[in-house]
């Protein structure tokens, strides 16, 4: 599983790189309300893109 993760991210270093850059802004840097409303739904967007692509539990 973790394998299938981590290839999944090197396929796509630019969303990878962005997803990795939100997070940790959000995380470290407590960005003004209404901008880390905008950076927290494209986090969430990221998630959904990223669990429909890697389709982990998918036989």
């Amino acid at each position: 599983m973790f394998q299938k993760i981590i290839n999944g991210f090197i396929d796509q270093p630019v969303l990878t790189s962005v997803f990795a850059t939100d997070f940790f802004i959000l995380l470290f840097h407590r960005p003004p309300f209404l901008f880390s409303l905008v950076m927290f739904a494209g986090l969430m967007g990221m998630c959904m893109y990223f669990g429909q692509k890697l389709a982990l539990f998918k036989n």
